[in-house]
């Protein structure tokens, strides 16, 4: 077996200090300087983008690709030169290009060994830094689920999810529905916390491996429970947080309300990362510098957009290019994308996984229902590349990026929908007894929020 490369050690980034909202500059243009290094626990972020969870898309292929195209963007001195971890001077671990975050898997899944989550939690051995994010109820379960990510050595760090919109959640109370009941969230969070620390203790892991927090404004706007959910986290020893700047009325309509995040930013010494409605690096940059938060998180803005990475990164170190990439370029990165996946998958499968992603990726670019309807049905890499060169004689000889065609928007967005919820949910913001017993099935695989 061939000997591991030495790991890239890195100058230790100096700690970040909580900054409070800027003002944007008065031309009305992001700011486009080099962004602050962040550190949560040893994680050294150099670039404060964040991948986030979501199901069926950020398999361990998915990952890689984003990750690469951010590295692609980094200055020299920060960029790793093999893969997997790279440590830092004082011990830590290194994010050059962000953190990327697996499929979030439910708690009561992990701690019965169910195979499915078993495999979504043993990552890509070229990671940087395992993330993993888990979805729990129950305070116990919570903290078996994180004993044996710690103990067994499978991440680096942990996010919970807080977030979750979908119906079949939220009327069970769990999901964003969840930290309206203080006292259940306040449970959940230590019980994550100390978990951790006693297994990195016990099993006498190298590192801490710290504990994060995703969520949204609230359940609707008589209903917020952000800000005390983030005073909740800083007693509990959570070491930094997300917010998706929607409620789950909003599900995914409109506009993400980044005032609100600033709101957070002000209220809390913890690490602030800001979600929704990035879709550029001029976006993320506009982010840091309308909030004042410390990092960006990015979903539905890189289904089909990988090279989104490269863009932020890019813009987060005051560099001017940005990935604009032709139809060739493309069908370049569906090919490799499609080769990850059988990989990952067995041809099979990945190939029929990648279908979901070809019509993100030709957003925009003009190749014909005809050819897109011909690559959503193909059963194998041979199909894939033969309907790739079909479709690719039918077009002229160079076609460029189409702009804005190709940008904003997509996935899923729909509109406002009144959030379901048990019945008298919302008449205390304290747990009672019959809603412990409907959180007992609240856990689902379901996607994040």
């Amino acid at each position: 077996m061939t000997a591991s490369p030495e790991p890239t050690r890195l100058p230790p980034l100096p700690a970040r200090q909580s900054a409070k909202p800027q003002p944007s500059p008065t031309d009305g243009q992001p700011r486009g300087g080099p962004v602050e290094p962040l550190r949560i626990g040893p994680l050294q972020i150099a670039t404060p983008v964040v991948l986030a969870p979501m199901a069926g898309v950020t398999n361990a292929s998915f990952r890689r690709l984003c990750r690469r195209y951010g590295e692609t963007a980094l200055p020299d001195a920060l960029r790793p030169t093999h893969d997997g971890p790279v440590i830092t001077a004082d011990g830590g671990l290194a994010a050059p290009a962000g953190l990327y975050v697996t499929e979030m898997v439910t708690t009561r899944a992990l701690v019965e060994r169910n195979a499915k989550t078993l495999a979504m939690v043993r990552t890509d051995p070229q990671e940087r830094v395992r993330s993993i994010q888990l979805y729990g109820v129950d305070p116990a379960t919570v903290a078996a689920a994180v004993g044996i990510l710690v103990a067994e050595d499978l991440a680096d760090h942990i996010d919970l999810n807080f977030g979750c919109p979908v119906p079949k959640v939220t009327r069970k109370g769990g999901g964003a529905a969840l930290p309206w009941k203080r006292d259940l969230l306040e449970a959940i969070m230590r019980a994550a916390v100390q978990a951790s620390q006693t297994a990195v203790r016990t099993c006498h892991r190298e590192r801490e491996v710290p504990i994060t927090v995703k969520m949204r404004l609230g359940i609707d706007d008589e209903h917020e429970t952000f800000l005390d959910a983030a005073r909740i986290a800083a007693n509990a020893g959570v070491s930094a947080l997300s917010l998706h700047a929607r409620t789950a009325r909003q599900h995914y309509a409109g506009k993400a309300r980044w005032d609100q995040i600033a709101r957070l930013k002000e209220a809390t010494e913890l690490p602030v990362f800001g979600n929704g409605d990035v879709w550029s690096g001029d976006d993320a940059v506009a982010m840091l510098d309308e909030t004042g938060c410390d990092g960006v998180v990015v979903g539905r803005g890189c289904q089909g957009r990988p090279w989104l990475f490269a863009d932020i990164v890019s813009a987060m170190h005051g560099r001017a290019q940005r990935a604009r990439p032709d139809l060739d370029a493309v069908i370049a990165v569906i090919k490799k994308h499609g080769r990850l996946l059988a990989a990952e998958l067995g041809q099979d499968r990945g190939v029929r996984d990648l279908r979901k992603h070809i019509g993100w990726y030709l957003k925009g670019y003009p190749v014909g229902g005809v050819a897109r309807g011909e690559l959503v049905r193909v059963s194998s890499l041979t199909e894939l590349d033969n309907a790739l060169t079909r479709m690719r004689e039918r077009l002229p000889e160079r076609v460029p990026f189409p702009g804005t065609a190709a940008e904003g928007p997509r996935g899923r967005a729909g509109h406002p929908r009144t959030p379901h919820l048990p019945d008298g949910w919302l008449d205390s913001p304290y747990l009672g007894e019959e809603d412990r017993a409907l959180l007992s099935d609240a856990e689902l695989d379901v996607s994040g929020g």
